[in-house]
């Protein structure tokens, strides 16, 4: 197998390949070793170097052989892991994570670490510790994120598929740069323990990133449900995921918004690709209206502010501190923050959430979907959104990145399961991602429809200048 053969298959695909003998596991893991060393020479996607061999795994799980990348964080027993941050070097993991556990028994290989922002507190991937993750597609523009890394070695075709989490749009956002597909799950969709049974009170969805719908509905169905003792559980599925993506969608409210919920601007290209998607589905006669949840923003802000508080505290209560001297100012200012913060602060952002959490929930009875786009622009240049400058204040620094991406964040406030697909490029070629939004626990409909939207916009050919093959 040559890398530019092995990089041109999903992770359906491979595992085809390697369960009829075409080709072996031994093969298939030193051509992804190829294949990655390649990619990270152009964008600098990993976190540290690959592991000597690839993580114990079961060979005859649905994905058994698959190559496969994880984020900067501690999910694998034993693993070194630094969120980022120059402040948190030489950190192992202490054990597996539920879902750490759930993507072994798949059979994933996990072979190498992902870059990632510091502490995950941006839609940029370009953290002090490493440098600037760069975007296949234009090498001088950012990868999103905070799953930066992991776009960007999917997108190069390093790996088939990466682990990504989400908690203000940290797998869409990445995603929509890309050019892949990005599923945030259904609050409690996917296992989130065994160390945190509340992450960023309840913001935070742990999944991955992937070329096809295919591949995020099959993974789906090898990952989901909740571990032992988590506080969310979401719906069980009518059926499983991979059947979805052959069933007709049934006639749909649809609901499609344009303009920017944080009050700036959305780029005229980047709306266009989200109309398209629209009368697509009012040509096969489904009704479809311009509207939205009609969120306060400050609601917004403040909600997201309470999952950043969130994310912070673990580091005030640690009994090793990170180094302030060796932080980005962003994360020094939000830890500032969180060690400041009252009680009745708290409880003031938590209300917040609740009007949030509310107010689309409301609007999921009367829509059964909605169509936005993914960021408000194209993928920004390097330097755009520097976590590393002065000035910021939490607020002030969340208010910047919701101008770039002001469409994700509610849904993980609400909980409900979206998506980012890959269904447009610019006049200059840039991907253009279109998110898709369903009420809580309908994450098989959300499937259902982007398997139609593939079959009907598919970019499977589209293929980034600088990826591999």
């Amino acid at each position: 197998m040559e890398p530019g053969e092995y990089a041109r298959l999903d992770a359906t695909g491979l595992r085809a390949l390697i369960a009829r003998g075409d080709v072996d596991v031994a093969e298939v893991d030193a051509v992804a070793r190829v294949a990655i060393a390649k990619a990270n020479t152009v964008v600098n996607g990993l976190a540290q170097p690959l592991f000597d061999t690839g993580l114990a795994h079961s060979a005859d799980g649905p994905f058994g052989g698959v190559p496969f990348l994880l984020k900067d964080g501690p999910m694998a027993d034993g693993v070194e892991f630094s969120l980022g941050s120059r402040s948190l070097n030489g950190i192992r993991a202490r054990h597996d994570s539920d879902l750490m556990r759930r993507f072994r028994a798949a059979g994933l290989v996990a072979l190498g670490v992902t870059t990632m922002p510091e502490l995950g507190l941006s839609f940029a991937t370009e953290p002090a510790r490493s440098g600037p993750t760069r975007n296949p597609w234009d090498l001088a523009r950012g990868v999103g994120g905070s799953s930066g890394g992991a776009a960007a070695m999917v997108a190069m075709g390093a790996v088939p598929v990466a682990h990504a989490n989400d908690a203000a749009g940290s797998i869409r956002v990445p995603a929509a740069c890309c050019g892949l597909v990005g599923l945030k799950p259904s609050r409690g969709r996917t296992p989130c323990g065994p160390d945190a049974g509340d992450p960023a009170f309840g913001g935070v969805a742990d999944f991955v990133v992937t070329r096809t719908v295919r591949d995020a509905a099959g993974l789906l169905d090898a990952v989901h449900g909740p571990g032992v003792g988590d506080k969310y559980t979401a719906p069980p599925p009518a059926r499983c995921y991979a059947a979805e993506l052959t069933v007709a969608p049934e006639r749909l409210r649809v609901a499609i918004s344009t303009r920017s919920w944080s009050g700036g601007t959305v780029d005229a290209d980047v709306a266009a690709v989200a109309e398209r998607v629209g009368l697509f589905f009012a040509e096969l006669g489904n009704p479809v209206i311009n509207a939205d949840p009609g969120l306060d923003w400050d609601d917004v802000v403040h909600a997201v502010m309470a999952e950043s508080i969130a994310i912070a505290a673990p580091f005030l209560t640690a009994p090793r501190r990170p180094d302030p001297a060796r932080m980005e100012a962003v994360s020094r200012q939000i830890l500032a923050e969180a060690d400041g913060m009252s009680a009745m602060d708290l409880m003031r952002m938590l209300d917040a959430q609740n009007r949030v959490s509310r107010r689309i929930g409301a609007f999921f009875t009367d829509h059964d979907l909605l169509i936005t786009p993914t960021l408000a622009c194209l993928p920004p240049p390097h330097g755009t959104l520097s976590s590393d400058r002065p000035g910021h204040t939490l607020e002030s620094w969340l208010r910047s990145l919701f101008d770039v991406g002001p469409f994700t964040a509610p849904f993980n406030v609400g909980g409900q399961p979206a998506i980012s697909m890959p269904l447009g490029h610019s006049e200059s070629g840039l991907p253009i991602g279109v998110q898709l939004v369903a009420g809580y626990g309908r994450d098989g409909l959300l499937l259902r429809v982007a398997a139609e939207l593939e079959r009907a916009m598919p970019w499977a050919e589209r293929v980034a200048p600088d990826a591999i093959g």
